[in-house]
């Protein structure tokens, strides 16, 4: 029997381990309340402790807030951990390769979409030697499982392009907004996409909860992104901004119903 061991089932993780094949751990000290029910929902097995998962299992999924994904990665190698470990986090190619020279055997993941919840809601991208070997525990499941064609990091530059515009975009237009409020235009502005791009009232409207209950973490990975593009030789200052955004909105995380666009201008002024 294949053993999966899922750090920390966060929404995502969790709806990671349900649908994994094989038995599903998950070591529940020092973990919330929350993340113990998330756990209980995805019939994940307690072995209470760390160091138990890493003589357990022969695979670790790590999906955790990008900013601490090194930490993680560090307590699970001092666990003395030898199977695979699997970084599926929102990183950049350089942290994803860094921290794969603490295994030794690794495998890069990204993730695009939302917790799973169907066919084609969700995929994982994967990078590196054991990939295959990885997705098969996904067979057959709701999950679309991706191998990348190149080493540990190919994964990772995956997600980091595509969250570069999903959320970067959404991070530009909740500042335009605030601009315009701050500049007194808004209804001019408002008038001129209503005629020449209305598509953009409605994403505006739609960012402002979807993404301000999340900022807290997506600060990090736009910070992520932005060192992604310095890597490359590319301006680095698009994200960076984007970030910043991010980081005024923190204070939104997990409100429910989440703010309107008229809550988050103000927070963002």
């Amino acid at each position: 029997m294949t053993s999966t061991g899922f750090l920390h089932p966060g929404a995502m993780g969790a709806s990671l381990a349900g649908i994994c094949a094989g038995e599903r751990l998950w070591a529940s000290e020092g973990r919330s309340t929350a993340t113990r029910a998330r756990a209980l929902e995805a019939e994940a097995t307690d072995v209470g402790a760390l160091s138990a998962m890493a003589d357990r299992a022969d695979v670790i999924v790590a999906v955790c807030p990008p900013a601490e994904a090194i930490a993680v990665a560090d307590a699970v190698a001092s666990a003395g951990f030898g199977g695979i470990y699997v970084d599926a986090n929102a990183i950049s190619p350089a942290t994803s390769r860094a921290i794969g020279e603490r295994f030794e055997h690794f495998v890069d993941g990204g993730i695009i979409g939302p917790p799973v919840r169907g066919h084609g809601s969700t995929r994982l991208y994967l990078a590196g030697d054991a990939a295959s070997k990885v997705a098969r525990r996904w067979s057959g499941s709701t999950l679309e499982v991706r191998v990348v064609d190149g080493p540990p990091g190919a994964a990772s530059a995956v997600k980091m392009g595509f969250a570069a515009w999903t959320k970067g975009t959404a991070a530009l237009l909740l500042a335009i907004r605030a601009l315009a409020e701050a500049e007194g235009v808004t209804p001019d502005l408002v008038g001129e996409w209503e005629t020449s791009m209305p598509h953009l009232l409605e994403q505006a409207s739609d960012s402002a909860p979807r993404v301000s209950q999340k900022a807290w973490r997506f600060a990090g990975e736009m910070e992520e992104i932005a060192s992604t593009f310095a890597d490359a030789g590319l301006p680095d200052g698009f994200h960076q901004a984007s970030a910043e955004v991010y980081r005024r909105l923190a204070g939104f995380k997990n409100a429910d119903p989440g703010p309107t666009l008229d809550e988050v201008i103000k927070q963002l002024e």
